[in-house]
């Protein structure tokens, strides 16, 4: 008999959390994918990638959640390790798990390459950012999801870890930088607004600051990520410097603390689409408006 395990009131903890998270992702999700589909002033382009995001955060919701809350109730238990329903679970954790993380990561990165080529390139955007690339694009993103995830059954663990961390260290510090040179057109722009008669510039300056403000409200998005997702990146590089040191255990336990915390950011994404897009707020109280007089007025 192996001793149960030391963290019984902090999986307990972990359970009622995924819970409440999971529930809220797939509630949010829902409501912001319909909102998104009927929102017509938004980009068909943009609309695009934040359907894409709003299905990943969605199927968190959908199978992750509901995965991660079956594998801790699990570990709760003594030989938990010798459990082959456990084991299976686990690897069958991998792939959806995989799927969506870094279906996240491409598709907030997306997002920072859509929003710079609209402000630096606004007068070719049309050319550029078609609706056909655009779909091409995204179901690129989601094959090569996909292939991610499924590499843990063909790959030695060192391959794959040196591929996850190469893709992630690339996507953030891309991001990163595209946002950088956003914020500065930003302030240029600001600044101009300042010094000109906004009268002789009539609809360029609001169609400008239209495309500025969608992407501030994309960097918003952008933040959340990064809040959520950076603390477990920087645990699972401290996974693999460790190694089999005594420290390890201590760090594995705290990963299932900022794996939940990426996750968090399934719920986040909903509400940073209501308050930093008026377009999608306005669909989304639609939305909740309809539900509730269908309700009464059914009841």
């Amino acid at each position: 008999m192996t001793e149960p395990n030391n963290f019984y009131p902090s999986n307990i903890t972990l359970c009622v959390v995924k819970v409440l998270l999971c529930l809220s992702a797939i509630t949010l999700n829902s409501i912001s994918i319909h909102a998104i589909r009927k929102t017509s002033s938004l980009q068909t382009t943009m609309k695009i990638m934040l359907l894409s995001l709003a299905v990943s955060d969605l199927g968190v919701g959908l199978l992750v959640y509901p995965l991660a809350i079956v594998i801790t109730t699990l570990e709760m238990t003594s030989n938990a390790q010798k459990n082959q329903a456990y084991m299976v679970i686990l690897n069958l954790f991998q792939v959806p798990l995989n799927l969506f993380y870094y279906a996240t990561f491409f598709g907030v990165t997306a997002l920072s390459v859509e929003r710079f080529l609209a402000i630096f390139f606004h007068l070719r955007y049309q050319e550029l950012v078609t609706y056909k690339r655009v779909v091409a694009a995204v179901i690129s993103i989601w094959i090569s999801c996909a292939f991610l995830s499924c590499i843990q059954f063909w790959t030695a663990p060192l391959i794959r870890n040196v591929v996850y961390v190469t893709i992630e260290l690339v996507c953030l510090l891309t991001t990163a930088l595209l946002y950088y040179k956003i914020y500065q057109a930003v302030r240029r722009h600001t600044r101009e607004i300042e010094s000109v008669q906004v009268e002789t510039l009539g609809g360029d300056i609001t169609r400008t600051t239209r495309r500025f403000k969608s992407a501030i409200g994309t960097f918003y998005i952008y933040l959340a990520f990064l809040a959520c997702y950076l603390p477990h990146n920087c645990t699972y590089l401290a996974r693999l410097i460790l190694g089999s040191s005594n420290n390890l255990d201590l760090v594995l336990h705290l990963m299932q603390y900022t794996l939940t915390l990426t996750w968090l950011n399934s719920s986040l994404n909903p509400l940073i689409y209501t308050w930093k897009m008026k377009p999608v707020r306005l669909a989304i109280r639609n939305t909740l408006q309809n539900i509730l007089i269908n309700r009464f007025s059914r009841g």
